[in-house]
């Protein structure tokens, strides 16, 4: 008989059902076992489960060190589309196309006009009648304009308060609201300005904006942006992992080693959360460096928060990967589930207190909500601790739930 033969019987010969007894030169019956009170368990088993955990993370990272698409996901996604967020989304209104109608020759008049030609907010068009910008104003080539009436200057002379009228184009209802604020504006400092006039004895009211004084709304945005981003780029990164797996046909494979299906889990989701630390951390730095937005907290409040919000963020990317049995419909489930209500029920874009009293519930559901109010308040104002670990403490209940949901899905989906 040959020695691997032989070595095959021994082992066989170990195996004795139970209540046998141990084979004559096997094994003890109470090898590898350790008494305790109560009882009998196995020696070890802890050791070897993060053992075994740990080699199934080091497993994952090399498949995703692998995988030229997550990277691409994990840097260059957000790298682009932090760009695009910081250029073309704005909330400002910057050198609008704006008319100036001048009916009045008078000194008083000509000041105001060029006082309108002057501001930054105006390409200011001047013309001596209305009906020449009413027809720009029907071809959309401005989008506004002020008439000052040849009585004016009388007005002015005589005490009286002097009329002027501005006309918007309302089909973008904002826009027309800015304009019409900024042209107030524009008349009342020209009026103070003047000795003597009506509004020189005036209340003088002195504004204060905190946190964002100069109104520059893509330091608002930018913040905002970072953590629509993180959403997407988060559950994108999960969403694939799962669905490879049953794409490839290796999930059976899997299931069949010693390793927990929460082992499995955490080993795939542990790769994933490092590249949302590096890339939330890239996100930051190009926020700083060339965006010029003020980052008044620290770091590491920042770090730490972004910790937490990966764990629901990531989690959901899981969850939909075990529903989806294909990576093309988790990716566009992803993408459907992620982005959108991040975008729209997160209060980046559009204030939560307008919404109805059951979207607003709904609100809290979304990790989101309460990961972009903590972002604006460490970029803008400092370490809010209070705010900080209210939204903390639901990111983590959020990713718990999911976790605990994506743990019965799987062991359902495989019965």
């Amino acid at each position: 008989m040959s020695a691997s033969m032989r070595r095959s019987w021994k082992r066989l010969a170990w195996r004795r059902p139970a209540g046998l007894g141990p084979k004559a030169g096997g094994p003890p019956a109470d090898a590898g076992r350790s008494t305790v009170a109560g009882g009998e368990r196995p020696r070890g088993r802890q050791p070897r489960r993060f053992a075994r955990l740990g080699a199934l993370m080091v497993k994952e990272g090399l498949q995703v060190l692998r995988d030229p698409s997550s990277l691409m996901i994990a840097f260059g996604l957000p790298t682009m589309l932090l760009w695009l967020f910081a250029n073309a989304i704005s909330l400002d209104i910057d050198r609008v196309h704006f008319g100036v109608a001048l009916e009045g020759g008078g000194q008083a008049a000509n000041e105001l006009a060029a006082a309108y030609a002057a501001t930054p907010y105006f390409e200011a068009r001047p013309a001596r009648h209305r009906r020449q910008l009413d027809a720009l104003m029907d071809s959309g080539e401005i989008r506004g304009y002020v008439l000052i009436p040849a009585n004016f200057d009388r007005d002015l002379a005589a005490g009286v308060a002097p009329q002027i009228q501005v006309i918007t184009d309302a089909t973008e209802p904002n826009t027309a609201k800015f304009i019409g604020g900024y042209a107030q504006g524009v008349l009342g400092n020209w009026l103070a300005g003047r000795s003597g006039s009506a509004a020189a004895g005036r209340i003088a009211v002195q504004q204060r904006f905190w946190y964002n004084p100069e109104l520059n709304s893509r330091q608002v945005l930018i913040p905002g942006g970072i953590a629509i981003i993180m959403t997407m780029i988060g559950t994108l990164l999960t969403a694939l992992v799962i669905s490879r797996e049953w794409e490839r046909g290796t999930m059976e494979g899997l299931m069949s080693t010693p390793a927990s299906m929460a082992e499995l889990l955490l080993s795939k989701l542990a790769p994933y959360f490092l590249l949302g630390m590096l890339a939330t951390l890239g996100c930051t730095f190009m926020a700083v460096t060339f965006y010029g937005v003020p980052l008044r907290g620290s770091l590491a409040a920042l770090m730490t928060v972004s910790a937490v919000f990966l764990l629901p963020a990531l989690g959901q990317g899981l969850l939909i990967s075990t529903l989806a049995k294909s990576q093309f419909t988790a990716a566009q489930v992803a993408l459907f589930a992620g982005f959108m209500p991040a975008l729209i029920l997160s209060g980046y874009l559009f204030e939560i207190d307008a919404m109805p009293a059951w979207l607003q519930a709904v609100t809290h559901l979304v990790p989101a909500r309460h990961y972009v109010p903590s972002l604006q308040s460490i970029f803008l104002a400092g370490d809010l601790w209070p705010q900080m670990l209210r939204d903390m403490a639901a990111l983590l209940a959020l990713g718990l739930a999911i976790f605990a949901l994506t743990l019965r899905w799987v062991r359902k989906s495989l019965d």
